[in-house]
């Protein structure tokens, strides 16, 4: 495994009140045999084509032509969606170094630059279509259903600038569009994208927009920044190997983590979730998990609130809060061995009263005691705390971790009794932004 998860913060033997006992976690773990057993019939039947995506490998090179077809003479890449369609892939990205400190472009891309539009802004997509030199550059634009009405606008808005550019005759080598199967009667981008002719990778309907990390969705973006995609799904296989091999729920990762999320909530009313890597190439990461965690479970009032927080930056934050704050919260902390890693402060500054603790320390060094010193300190003050060590920072260890929190979250919905792969509540928002715009 690439990772160790490690929970003994979270109980009551080791941090007192605020943990749980041995009895309430054993239940809990207990509740999960069944849902496990449910995973595994799905997988069987393929029924939840997400837990086939690990041992797959046709599609990948698919999605490999597509990209190096896009790439010809690209200078920007812009990446429309939004949501699962777009958070997922920016958690892959990050890891090959995207909106982390330092040089915008994309690591051994010559000058290459990569742009997720996200979020629905008017002047900001102005500025941008109107910066971009639009002959070199190219989008990908991905909606699982097609009538995502953010990326349909944008979409359309990125069609007229490329028109008026004198591109039209083109829009092949600019445009590469990620939706589900079908025809154009009810998918409004599909239907756009076979009237200009635009290349079309299909999207199993199966897999939800939060859960499509491992799919087309993400593995485009992946590509762009050149990450080892392969290993991103061998990382995945190892989390689900245990529950397809019908390991005792003690023995699977997401499983023990559900049961410690399920007895907190019951036994200690947690009703939040922290997550905090401490490393730069895992910020979006929280973000993703974010989404994840809450238009999963947030549900019949139930669920609890997933805050999205970094290390160390948030020791100078919300550090205190969680201290000293209530006392409601489960901390989940991502580590790494960060030790040695980065620049070297000089040995010679050793005997200086101020600085001399940090001579002859690399970077890594103090990242890698801050990461141990912020879980130990929670714990002493009566805060669960769960460490998830990574063995190293790459493409498999990110697979698994993302594996891990999409098992965690779907095993957690069949401990609360809900559906981890709905947002009813959310659709009533769409309806009525629909009929706003057609009263304007």
């Amino acid at each position: 495994m690439t990772y160790a998860q490690d929970i003994s913060r979270c109980l009551e033997e080791t941090i007192g009140s605020g943990g749980i006992g041995r009895d309430a976690l054993d239940a809990a773990l207990e509740k999960t045999g069944p849902v496990l057993d449910g995973l595994r019939a799905r997988h069987e039947d393929g029924t939840l084509p997400l837990l086939r995506l690990p041992g797959r490998s046709d599609d990948l090179e698919t999605c490999r032509q597509a990209v190096e077809t896009l790439l010809r003479g690209a200078r920007d890449v812009v990446v429309f969606g939004t949501g699962g369609s777009s958070l997922g892939g920016q958690a892959l990205v990050q890891l090959a170094g995207w909106r982390t400190p330092g040089p915008a472009a994309l690591p051994g891309a010559e000058e290459r630059y990569l742009h997720f539009f996200d979020n629905l802004d008017g002047p900001s997509l102005q500025a941008a279509l109107k910066r971009f030199d639009l002959k070199t550059t190219r989008f990908i634009v991905i909606s699982k259903s097609g009538n995502t009405p953010e990326t349909l606008v944008q979409t359309l808005a990125a069609l007229e600038a490329l028109k008026a550019a004198g591109l039209e005759w083109n829009l092949a080598q600019h445009l590469l569009a990620v939706t589900e199967p079908g025809d154009g009667e009810r998918n409004a981008l599909r239907r756009l994208m076979t009237y200009h002719d635009v290349p079309v990778l299909e999207h199993d309907p199966k897999i939800g927009g939060r859960y499509s990390v491992l799919s087309a969705v993400g593995v485009l973006p992946a590509l762009v920044a050149g990450l080892d995609v392969e290993a991103l799904r061998m990382g995945a296989a190892d989390v689900l190997a245990p529950i397809l091999e019908g390991h005792p729920p003690g023995n699977v990762a997401p499983a023990v983590g559900a049961a410690v999320n399920l007895a907190l909530a019951e036994e200690r009313d947690v009703n939040a979730v922290v997550m905090m890597p401490y490393a730069d190439r895992l910020r979006l990461f929280s973000s993703w998990f974010v989404q994840l965690w809450a238009e999963s479970l947030g549900k019949n009032g139930g669920g609890s609130l997933p805050v999205a927080a970094a290390g160390p930056v948030d020791q100078h934050s919300i550090l205190q809060l969680f201290l000293d704050g209530p006392a409601d919260k489960l901390f989940n902390i991502v580590s790494w061995p960060s030790a040695g890693e980065g620049p070297r402060v000089p040995a010679e500054l050793r005997n200086d009263s101020l600085v001399g603790y940090l001579a002859g320390r690399a970077v890594g060094d103090l990242t890698d005691c801050q990461q141990r010193a912020t879980a130990e300190t929670l714990a002493r003050r009566g805060r669960p705390v769960r460490v998830i060590a990574l063995e190293r920072l790459d493409e498999r260890s990110l697979g698994a971790l993302l594996m891990h929190f999409m098992l965690e979250t779907i095993i957690m919905g069949g401990l609360m009794g809900v559906d981890p792969f709905d947002q009813p509540a959310v659709e009533e928002s769409k309806v009525l932004t629909r009929e706003y715009l057609a009263m304007m």
